[in-house]
């Protein structure tokens, strides 16, 4: 039998469809036929691109030339600008904000032909000193409120250049869908003077049930309430509200953990494509109250194995073919193996 389990942070419904149960095989997705290089995010290729913003890169080598293993560059056809003037209008029902924002992209690797998660976990470790250098720095422009860093893997996940990249967007306005997950959040904080995630990683660290593996500072799982099958998310034992505040210690500790659920969803899912977003608290303005208490910053990887129809846009539940006690087990055969 079906079952409806409760999102315990921002209590969305989602429906367990038992009996559908499907395996792996039984999802549908076309492996993608890499395109030959070289491409504009290509080593040797940095004249097609914006001037670069930050990069990690080889000694005595000068910006904007070969010699990167990881480079930021701003989009070349951004969605917002940090050129803007913020401008703010409201005329009755209608809300309007000038186009003020930034919008970058994080190119992980200079070779064309590798994947995130084919590269050496030295490498994870620098992609995500990247991500933590740029929200650092979009920070002190005290116009944005919110910095979310995404990766889209695969034409069906949104991407629309192959070269492994993620992408950073900064926006002036804390969005609809982080705001409910502080306010779950905050709402649990202020019944039971505890965090939310806090509870959740403990209760499925004792159950042991939805765990596919852990090291010294961050834990994987599969969510109890998983929209998606194989809904991943990734959390630091450690209490953080800021991606911003993680240590080069810990950060070294993720790209390991990052890379065993990768190959884990790889392997087992047949290279699925996928999204991985980054959720984080807002930046605070000067003396506002934030969300470091009940707040903690988690990363979710999310397999597009299924879509997004009717019923869910019209209800906001989501049905997920497969039981997450049971894609668990899946995902922690692949990760032993890796061992």
């Amino acid at each position: 039998m079906s079952e409806l389990r409760k999102d315990p942070v921002i209590e969305r419904w989602v429906i367990i469809a038992t009996e559908r149960n499907l395996k792996p095989n039984d999802f549908d997705h076309q492996l993608e036929i890499r395109k030959k290089g070289p491409c504009v995010f290509c080593e040797g290729m940095e004249m097609h691109t914006p001037e670069e913003i930050f990069s990690v890169r080889d000694s005595g080598t000068s910006p904007n030339q070969p010699g990167w293993r990881v480079r930021v560059v701003p989009n070349k056809f951004p969605a917002l600008r940090l050129e803007e003037t913020f401008v703010h209008s409201v005329e009755r029902n209608h809300e309007t904000l000038s186009g003020l924002g930034a919008h970058e992209v994080i190119i992980e690797t200079p070779d064309h032909y590798l994947e995130l998660t084919d590269l050496p976990e030295k490498q994870i470790y620098e992609v995500l000193l990247a991500y933590r250098e740029r929200m650092r720095d979009l920070k002190k422009d005290t116009r944005l409120r919110y910095c979310v860093i995404f990766k889209n893997q695969g034409v069906m996940a949104g991407a629309s250049i192959q070269h492994a990249h993620s992408q950073i967007i900064a926006i002036p306005v804390v969005p609809k869908r982080v705001k409910e997950e502080l306010q779950g959040a905050d709402a649990y904080f202020q019944k039971n003077n505890r965090c939310i995630f806090c509870d959740i990683l403990q209760q499925d660290k004792k159950e042991a049930k939805r765990i596919i593996t852990q090291n010294d500072h961050f834990i994987s799982f599969i969510p109890y309430a998983s929209r998606f099958p194989y809904e991943i998310w990734i959390l630091p034992f450690e209490h953080s509200a800021h991606f911003i505040e993680i240590g080069n210690e810990a950060l070294l500790c993720l790209a390991e953990l990052l890379k065993q659920v990768l190959l884990a969803v790889k392997k087992a899912l047949n290279n699925p494509p996928y999204n991985l977003i980054l959720h984080v608290a807002p930046y605070l303005q000067t003396g506002e109250e934030g969300y470091n208490q009940s707040f903690h910053w988690h990363i979710e990887v999310l397999p597009s194995l299924t879509k997004v129809a009717g019923f869910e846009w019209g209800t906001g539940f989501y049905i997920n073919p497969v039981i997450p006690e049971e894609a668990v087990e899946i995902l922690r055969k692949t990760v032993s193996f890796q061992k």
